[in-house]
């Protein structure tokens, strides 16, 4: 089969059959579907590195807001959860690049004792206009009203406010592909040609494989914080020997065999590749501090940094960290996890600055959902918009994006039991993303089926 053939068969398939395809209309579709992102299509390299905090993350006490007026609404809404005006960080908008609401917003400093510094990294990288703030951010098929989500007259995501059916949904942004391709997995089908020569996917993941990244056109990368984990056949006992050289062989007989013999070779051979790289270049001079995500954040520096050697001129990034699941414990708990994702994504922006490709790279995070405005007592509860950080030399930093909700239980926002409507959808955040990492404005409905449902295609925040 032919490489146009299989992208169209493939795109299509994704699409859910013949009633999407009527529907965005046959031949704007072939057109689309069957355009190569050839070997000559990019002259630069891009990077995009997804930044995904388990469990729910509580943007509401990340991204407060700090004037007099706005923090008494936000005092009174979150009640047990507000967090001190003392433990604020404030933020400088850059001219014109205030919140939609007119307040003043804040980062959280620190309000535990395990953690000091708070988010002072990424309050340092948004003054200094390296990043920028995209607010209520959520799983969307088109806009939602209040009316329309308590009279059940809008489409919705499947299974709202479930974590594992909120990870998938973002991360794949759609409902109707049988087989799950991620955004990400689908954007590296199709770019798959421009990596001529590529010795790993497009697609890397750290430690486990990503809903993100998944594709129809090959294999995620799964590479460890450490490197690639070899498989060192010189230290296993006979029979695990034995079982190798059997694989070694390439004389197997049945079908699956063969297809397991080649996916362990090609896993052999990746990893050889990726550790003769790194093991090659000399280490990085930029200090990362000592957390789980930090270690993610290194590893993907030094594979761009031998970015060369393994023949890249795309690649999307999936790194991640858990514990934001806060329905209790909010005020000690979370402080520590973003003192730790502001202080890697910080070291992760000044290692890209060392290796000179801080306008190349581009960090942003993805969570479940926001969480409710109400407070349970000690915690928040599953809610649905949450605010979001994009950075990166490329990034329009220093300014707010989207609409930041009102914080107000029971307001025009809450969709009931304080869980905030998100104004705007992933799509629209993954599309502006995707349009800088080079795909086509006009094939951005093929991975994005539900684009056309909101009025702004480029929320503006990539340059």
């Amino acid at each position: 089969m032919k490489r146009r053939e299989f992208l169209r068969n493939s795109i299509c398939a994704a699409l859910g059959g013949a009633g999407l395809y009527s529907a965005l209309g046959n031949l704007r579709l072939l057109e689309a579907a069957t355009r190569a992102y050839g070997p000559t299509a990019f002259d630069d390299y891009k990077a995009m590195v997804c930044i995904f905090m388990f469990g729910g993350n509580d943007a509401l006490n990340m991204v407060i807001p700090r004037d007099a007026s706005h923090y008494s609404q936000y005092a009174t809404a979150r009640a047990t959860l507000a967090v001190p005006q003392s433990a604020l960080l404030p933020l400088t908008p850059q001219a014109g690049g205030g919140a939609s609401d007119g307040a003043d917003y804040a980062l959280q400093a620190s309000t535990s004792a395990e953690e000091t510094v708070g988010m002072s990294g990424l309050q340092s990288l948004f003054n200094n206009g390296k990043a920028a703030i995209l607010g209520n951010v959520g799983t969307l098929v088109r806009p939602v009203t209040k009316a329309e989500f308590q009279n059940g007259t809008a489409p919705l995501p499947p299974q709202l406010f479930s974590h594992n059916d909120q990870q998938s949904y973002w991360q794949v942004s759609r409902s109707d592909d049988g087989r799950n391709l991620g955004w990400g997995g689908r954007i590296a089908d199709l770019l798959h040609d421009a990596n001529p020569g590529a010795f790993i996917p497009m697609t890397v993941s750290l430690n486990f494989e990503s809903g993100l990244e998944r594709s129809a056109n090959g294999n995620q990368y799964v590479v460890g914080n450490d490197g690639p984990r070899y498989f060192n056949w010189f230290e296993w006992d006979g029979d695990r020997r034995t079982a190798y050289l059997k694989l070694n062989s390439k004389t197997q007989a049945h079908a699956m065999e063969r297809s397991y013999a080649a996916s362990f070779h090609r896993a052999r051979e990746n990893a050889s590749a990726v550790g003769t790289a790194l093991e090659s270049s000399p280490p990085l001079a930029t200090p990362f501090p000592d957390n789980h995500l930090a270690g993610q954040l290194k590893m993907v520096a030094r594979l761009i940094k031998v970015r060369a050697e393994l023949g890249m001129k795309r690649q999307i990034y999936f790194v991640s960290m858990g514990g934001f699941d806060h329905h209790d414990g909010l005020l000690s708990g979370q402080p520590v996890l973003l003192a730790q994702l502001s202080r890697a994504v910080k070291a992760f922006y000044d290692a890209t600055v060392e290796l000179g490709v801080a306008n190349n790279v581009t960090a942003f995070t993805a969570s479940d959902f926001g969480r409710t405005l109400s407070s349970n007592g000690d915690g928040s509860d599953h809610g649905w918009g949450g605010h979001h950080f994009v950075v990166g030399g490329a990034v329009r930093g220093g300014r707010f994006y989207g609409t930041m909700p009102k914080l107000q239980n029971g307001g025009v926002d809450d969709a009931g039991w304080g869980q905030i409507i998100p104004t705007t959808s992933v799509d629209q955040y993954a599309a502006t993303l995707a349009r800088w990492f080079g795909v086509a404005d006009t094939d951005l409905d093929l991975i994005f089926p539900n684009l056309g449902n909101f009025n702004s295609r480029n929320l503006g925040f990539m340059t």
